[in-house]
C-alpha cells in the first residue's frame, strides 16, 4: 500500500474553504470594528458633555446693573447651531471643577467674575494706554480622553469667539456716538472685545500618557487575561493527558485522567483565579515599577488589577470549553475586536455611532478602563467609574460562569464527553 505524502492535503477543499471563511470574516470583522468606529467622531457626536459656567459678578453700566457673563451662557445654552452635538451643563466654578475631577465632562467654558466690569472699561476708557482685554476661559481634560477633550475644546472655543463677536456688535452699537472719544485700541477691541484663554482644567502627572495610560493598562490586564486562559486551557488538558505537549522536538503525554467538561472547566477556573495574583501583581511592578507611571492608591490598584485578570480570563475560559478551537476567535473578538473601539479611551462614546454606544454598556474594557481610569486619575472616586467598574466586572463573571458550566453541564448530560467510556485516545483523536 502506497504512503499518502502530507502535502496532499493541500488538495483538499475543506481546508480551503473552512481556513478562507475564517480568516476572510475576521479580517472584515476587525476592519468594520476598528476603522467603522473612528472613521468621523465629530460626525457622529451627540451630547457630549461640556460645562458652562457663568461666575461674572455684573457691573452698573449707565445706571443699570448688566450680567454679560448670564447672557453669554444663556445665548449659547439654548444656541441650535451645533444641534445635539454638546450637551451643555450650565454649573457653577464648584460643580464644573468636581465634574472635570471625576471625569464626567470634556471640558467646559468659564465666563470669568471681572468680565462685565472689564469689558465695561473699554468703553469708558480715555487715555491713550491701551485698555485690558476681558477673557473667556475654556477648560479642556485630557484624563477623560485627548480626542473627547480636543472636540469639547473646539467647541467651546468656538463658542466663545461667536459670544464675543455678539457682544461686539451690541457694544459698536451703543458706542457709536461716543467712538470718536475713544482710543483707538479701545475702538479695535469693541468689535471682538473678549480673548479666549485655554487652560487645562483638571492637570494630569506628567507620566500619565496625556490621560492614555488608564486605557493601555487596562488592555493589558485584558490581553493578560485573555491569552493566559489559552495557555492555561492547553496546560490543563496535557496535565489529564487529554492533549501531546510539544516542547521543540519532543513530543510529551500524560496518562489520561478522565473528567467531565464541567470539572475539566472548574480546575482551569482555579488555575487562572490562582495565578491572575501573579499575573495582575507582575502587570502593576511592570507598569508602576518598571516603567514609572504615575499611579496612586496602590493598593487598591492591585486588587482590582488581580480581578480584572480573573475575570477577563475566566471568561475566555468559558468561551473555550463552550467553543472548543473556535472559542479562542470568540474571546478574541469579544475582549479586543469589540471591545478596543468602545472603551471610551481613544474615542468619548458620545462620539461613537449607535451600534458601538450599545456595544459600550457591557464590552468589559470600557468597564475596566473606567474603573482603572478613576484609580490613577480621579482618586478612587466610586462615581467617576470605579463603582460601574466592580458592579460590571463582576456581572460579566457572573454570567461568565453561568454560560460556561451551563452549557457544559448539558454537554455532559447529553453524553458528548471529549472522549467517549471504553475508548482510547489515539482512537480518538478528533473527539480531543
Amino acid at each position: 500500500m502506497n504512503a499518502i505524502h502530507p502535502f496532499r492535503v493541500l488538495r483538499a477543499k475543506p481546508l480551503w474553504l473552512v481556513g478562507g471563511v475564517i480568516t476572510g470574516v475576521l479580517a472584515l470583522l476587525f476592519a468594520v470594528l476598528y476603522v467603522g468606529a473612528n472613521i468621523d467622531p465629530a460626525g457622529h457626536m451627540k451630547n457630549l458633555p461640556v460645562g458652562l459656567v457663568n461666575a461674572d459678578r455684573g457691573a452698573a453700566v449707565g445706571g443699570k446693573q448688566v450680567n454679560l457673563g448670564a447672557r453669554i451662557t444663556d445665548s449659547v445654552s439654548k444656541s441650535t447651531a451645533g444641534g445635539d452635538k454638546i450637551d451643555w451643563k450650565v454649573m457653577d466654578e464648584r460643580e464644573a471643577k468636581e465634574e472635570l475631577g471625576k471625569g464626567k465632562l470634556y471640558g467646559a467654558l468659564v465666563v470669568p467674575a471681572d468680565f462685565t466690569s472689564s469689558v465695561a472699561a473699554l468703553t469708558a476708557t480715555t487715555t491713550a494706554e491701551t485698555p485690558a482685554r476681558p477673557t473667556l476661559t475654556v477648560l479642556t481634560n485630557q484624563s477623560a480622553g485627548s480626542l473627547g477633550s480636543g472636540l469639547a475644546r473646539a467647541a467651546t472655543t468656538q463658542a466663545a469667539e461667536s459670544a464675543s463677536l455678539r457682544i461686539g456688535r451690541e457694544l459698536t452699537a451703543q458706542t457709536a456716538a461716543q467712538r470718536a472719544k475713544l482710543p483707538a485700541a479701545a475702538r479695535v477691541l469693541l468689535a471682538d472685545p473678549a480673548a479666549v484663554t485655554v487652560t487645562d482644567g483638571h492637570p494630569l502627572d506628567p507620566h500619565s500618557g496625556l490621560g492614555l495610560t488608564a486605557f493601555y493598562y487596562a488592555l493589558a490586564l485584558v490581553v493578560v487575561g485573555m491569552l493566559s486562559a489559552n495557555v492555561i486551557s492547553g496546560q490543563v488538558d496535557h496535565a489529564l493527558g487529554y492533549t501531546h505537549n510539544d516542547m521543540g522536538p519532543l513530543r510529551l503525554h500524560r496518562p489520561l485522567i478522565r473528567a467531565t467538561r464541567v470539572q475539566t472547566l472548574a480546575i482551569s477556573s482555579t488555575v487562572m483565579a490562582v495565578l491572575s495574583l501573579l499575573m495582575g501583581t507582575l502587570v502593576m511592578a511592570g507598569a508602576v515599577g518598571l516603567m514609572g507611571m504615575d499611579a496612586s492608591h496602590l493598593p487598591l490598584l492591585w486588587l482590582f488589577s488581580v480581578c480584572a485578570v480573573a475575570a477577563s480570563g475566566i471568561g475566555a475560559l468559558s468561551l473555550l470549553a463552550v467553543f472548543g478551537t473556535p472559542g479562542m476567535l470568540a474571546a478574541t473578538l469579544v475582549f479586543i475586536g469589540m471591545a478596543v473601539p468602545t472603551a471610551g479611551a481613544t474615542t468619548p462614546i458620545q462620539a461613537l455611532p449607535g451600534f458601538y454606544r450599545f456595544l459600550a454598556e457591557f464590552e468589559p474594557l470600557r468597564q475596566i478602563t473606567g474603573g482603572v481610569r478613576s484609580i490613577l486619575y480621579y482618586d478612587a472616586q466610586g462615581d467617576a467609574g470605579l463603582t460601574r467598574g466592580w458592579v460590571m466586572m463582576a456581572a460579566g463573571l457572573v454570567a461568565a460562569v453561568l454560560f460556561g458550566f451551563g452549557v457544559l453541564g448539558w454537554y455532559d448530560r447529553k453524553g458528548l464527553h471529549r472522549i467517549p467510556v471504553g475508548t482510547e485516545p489515539e482512537k480518538n483523536a478528533a473527539a480531543v
